[in-house]
């Protein structure tokens, strides 16, 4: 890994949760740039979106859900595949996990490689990971949308397009007009890219932006509450990803390296981002991706412990 480790390893401070109500019964639990989870309460039970890493972990989300409702929670709703988002699941005791189609392929790709580099990049993210019984697998499955009937309020999953993965779902509840978003956007944090569709991201936000929502539970980052400030996340969001691909873009077409596509990037973005939460965990992964999308790499390369290192090593060399 070289004497310099990725900035994510030392990252070991704990971070202040919060969880605050974004819209009627529904609930974001935050905390300061680590994974976000959202619960949406209705009259029959409760949907969990994004699950945490570990079932330890995912405790603690469930202590919070109890001191607002004590309904049965029916469903985890998985945004994407990371495991991050996953691997805390079975913690939740829910009678159905929910993916899109996408993302149950892309377990069964690349779930365990998944694990193993997460894993290792950013221990802190896996307290207790000797809790985690093994991959979270999806129940229930759906191509492009479906529908959850939580008794006297319905929930709307759908798939709108690629950005963070290939498999990204949203949660929208049309009674309160408050979209859950997974890491589709980010509020002042970074976008983690490195299984990113960069050129398609942007118009998945887009398709976000129509439904003007009044509430957004960000991937990460602080809850969003008017529609003043989903607006801006959404902009927000869309311009870190639109400087990095077009910085690695420029790169390519330039005849340059990654290491130099590292520095190009960097310049563009390093004004306008580096205070966001995980930026510097972010980045060599971010360049890389974009690197390889510019390149004509359509879908994102497996990062595997192994991989990481070697492009680490890249980056850092000659």
């Amino acid at each position: 890994m070289s004497a310099k480790g990725f900035a994510s390893t030392t990252d070991m401070a704990e971070k202040k949760i919060t969880f605050s109500e974004i819209g009627p019964d529904i609930y974001a639990f935050t905390a300061e740039g680590d994974p976000n989870t959202a619960v949406i309460v209705g009259d029959d039970g409760c949907i969990v979106f994004d699950a945490q890493a570990t079932p330890a972990m995912a405790n603690g989300v469930i202590e919070r859900i109890r001191t607002v409702t004590d309904k049965p929670i029916k469903y985890v709703v998985l945004s994407h595949y990371h495991a991050v988002r996953v691997l805390g699941a079975s913690a939740y005791h829910a009678q159905g996990i929910v993916a899109s189609k996408e993302t149950h392929r892309l377990i069964e790709e690349r779930g365990q490689q998944d694990w193993d580099s997460e894993f290792g990049r950013f221990p802190r993210l896996f307290r207790d990971a000797a809790s985690i019984p093994g991959l979270t697998w999806p129940t229930l499955t759906f191509e492009t949308e479906m529908t959850i009937d939580l008794g006297k309020r319905a929930v709307r999953l759908m798939h709108l397009g690629a950005g963070h993965t290939s498999g990204d779902i949203v949660a929208w509840v049309p009674d309160a007009q408050v979209m859950c978003s997974g890491d589709l956007i980010e509020y002042h944090s970074a976008c983690y890219c490195g299984d990113a569709y960069l050129h398609e991201w942007p118009m998945t936000l887009n398709e976000i932006r129509k439904f003007n929502p009044k509430a957004v539970a960000p991937g990460r980052g602080n809850a969003l509450k008017g529609q003043s400030i989903t607006r801006e996340a959404i902009a927000m969001t869309r311009d870190f990803v639109t400087a990095l691909y077009g910085s690695a873009e420029l790169s390519v077409a330039k005849g340059h390296n990654l290491k130099e596509t590292v520095a190009a990037a960097r310049e563009v973005m390093d004004p306008k981002f580096s205070s966001f939460a995980i930026y510097e965990h972010c980045l060599p992964f971010n360049v890389s991706r974009a690197f390889d999308e510019a390149s004509g790499i359509d879908n994102p390369v497996i990062w595997t412990a192994d991989r990481d290192r070697e492009m680490w090593a890249t980056i850092q060399g000659g």
